[in-house]
């Protein structure tokens, strides 16, 4: 009887730790997110203190893309033409982004979105923290 209760307390945290994501609130992904920290399946992780790239995600129903840009001392972004397509799939109410690129192919699940954060999780089970970033200018 306490191994069965264990086992449901174990259950019970790791669904807990994952917020449900409703398909309208994926607006909220659009736009710059600077990557903060990096939690890897053994417990550790890995903080990005500075960050020579953001992504820019752009997402428009289930189709949309991600972009690596350089800040600028201006405040403003250098973009080049590559970029990742996205396929946005609800798994039971889980929200994945299938990426794809002439090169390659992976998925990586969100585990939590709002205004100003982002989680998601990819095939190895790393999960990658970001933030919106802070506009500077050196003007």
């Amino acid at each position: 009887m306490k191994k069965v209760f264990s086992i449901i307390l174990v259950v019970l945290f790791f669904t807990g730790c994952k917020q449900h994501i409703d398909e309208k609130e994926l607006v909220k992904i659009n736009g710059y997110w600077e990557i903060e920290k990096a939690e890897l399946p053994d417990g550790s992780k890995k903080e990005y203190k500075v960050n020579t790239t953001i992504d820019f995600f752009e997402i428009k129903g289930k189709k949309g893309f991600r972009k690596k840009v350089m800040p600028q001392l201006d405040g403003s972004y250098l973009m080049n033409d590559l970029s990742e397509n996205i396929e946005v799939v609800n798994r039971e109410g889980d929200i994945i982004l299938n990426y794809a690129t002439p090169y390659a192919k992976w998925k990586e699940e969100i585990i939590a979105l709002s205004e100003e954060k982002l989680v998601i999780k990819n095939d190895q089970d790393i999960e990658y923290h970001y933030k919106k970033p802070k506009p500077f200018s050196v003007k």
